[in-house]
């Protein structure tokens, strides 16, 4: 099994592009299916989850390729509306193709999803939504069968802002005929770039970006080519490990505007920043320093996403932060091979202390989950000696050719296999 070997201490210096975010473009893979034509996506990511996303939409009867940094979904005749338990299981985002389904055949029937280890994510508050929309459910040995029942548009609201609920409430709405608000949404980007795709496609679909959602359902929907946003997570994770290990890096393709709380952050801890339209510069000279809580939030809020990988990077510098996780219940996994790397973290259930004890060490670690990884090789970056990431498996759900963008930017990481 294949893993990453970190010299760290090395600054990063240079200019890299952000690929596209993965958090964008999983569920707008699957509002592909709603349109019965060929439709082209740009700065489309090479990562595991896009890939499985991929096999789900050919096992459904479509075409679909990729053409460098594209994908060429064909969506004009699908042949199936059910999804096997092994493909269902590769991801979290794979429940966003219920909407679709439903909104596009009239019916859906799949396993529930996999992804990460991060503790009870259930899916209760999806389906909710598409029964509040008239849609009949039944949950059967771990199987969710779906029909149409009287679909039609309808006010609803969510209990919580949750992004998938989101994601699958919007994607059912364009099936159902008449106007459906969706009250209490989640406000992230990727949602408005999800509405971007939908109304480029001729869907008509407002208020992303706010807490109201309005869908006029059953519009004709054409072929579109469109453009996926830059991935911020993604490029939180290249700005902490600049930070981490030093230097001077400049992003480019990704908007400033969605990280406000991480940047925020950066610069508290001692960091230089300057941005611009798709742009941003961070300069790291000295040891990062403790800053005020960090409390993961619903966006606008510091993401729950962002926080294994900050907290690696302010490990290893000076003073004292707490971290308040209040999205998801076991998302200190990381935190016991930080330690292994010399990080001083007292973990008291939501909360999590990180004392800064100068520089981390080298040591042999493995990803827990996606960011969990993210935050290894940061943390290796800035350490001193050799670092070794392992269970690779979940870093590529998320970062496409992450050993290979930091080594262009002066890092000294290679894959061993």
């Amino acid at each position: 099994m294949s893993y990453y070997e970190i010299q760290g201490g090395r600054p990063l210096y240079g200019t890299l592009a952000v690929h596209g975010a993965k958090n964008s473009v999983l569920p707008i893979l699957a509002a592909c299916l709603l349109v019965p034509g060929q439709c082209v996506l740009h700065n489309c990511p090479d990562l595991s989850d896009v890939s499985a996303t991929l096999d789900i939409l050919r096992l459904l009867g479509c075409r679909a390729d990729r053409e460098g940094d594209a994908v060429v979904i064909d969506a004009s005749s699908l042949t199936r509306w059910n999804i096997p338990e092994h493909l269902m299981r590769e991801m979290r985002s794979s429940v966003t193709f219920l909407g679709a389904l439903l909104a596009r055949l009239g019916e859906a029937e799949l396993s529930y999803p996999g992804g990460c280890e991060l503790g009870p994510r259930p899916i209760d508050l999806h389906l909710a939504a598409l029964r509040a929309l008239g849609a009949e459910i039944l949950e059967e040995q771990g199987a969710l069968v779906c029909r149409r029942g009287t679909l039609r548009g309808r006010e609803i609201c969510l209990a919580v802002p949750s992004v998938g609920a989101t994601e699958n409430a919007v994607l059912a709405a364009c099936g159902c005929p008449g106007v459906t608000t969706i009250v209490g949404v989640a406000r992230e980007p990727e949602i408005a770039d999800l509405q971007g795709f939908l109304q480029a496609a001729g869907a008509r679909v407002t208020g992303a970006g706010t807490s109201t959602i309005e869908v006029e359902g059953c519009a004709e929907l054409h072929p579109v080519e469109y453009r996926v946003m830059g991935d911020r997570i993604a490029a939180a994770t290249y700005l902490c490990g600049c930070a981490a290990a030093g230097g001077e890096v400049s992003l480019t393709g990704v908007s400033p505007d969605t990280l406000t709380a991480v940047l925020t952050c950066l610069e508290e801890a001692g960091c230089a920043l300057h941005t611009g339209p798709d742009q941003i510069v961070l300069a790291s000279r000295a040891l990062l320093r403790g800053i005020s809580p960090v409390r993961t939030a619903p966006y606008p809020g510091f993401p729950t996403d962002a926080q294994a990988i900050l907290m690696a990077a302010l490990a290893g510098g000076e003073g004292a932060t707490l971290f308040e996780e209040n999205i998801f219940d076991s998302r200190y996994r990381h935190v016991d091979e930080l330690r292994r790397m010399g990080a001083d973290i007292q973990v008291a259930g939501r909360a999590a202390m990180v004392s800064g004890v100068g520089r981390l060490h080298g040591a042999a670690v493995r990803s827990t989950d996606l960011r969990g990884g993210a935050a290894l090789v940061v943390a290796g970056l800035g350490a001193e000696g050799v670092t070794q990431v392992g269970e690779l498996r979940h870093i590529r759900r998320g970062y496409q050719a992450l050993d290979k963008n930091l080594s262009a930017l002066g890092a000294d990481i290679r894959e061993i296999p």
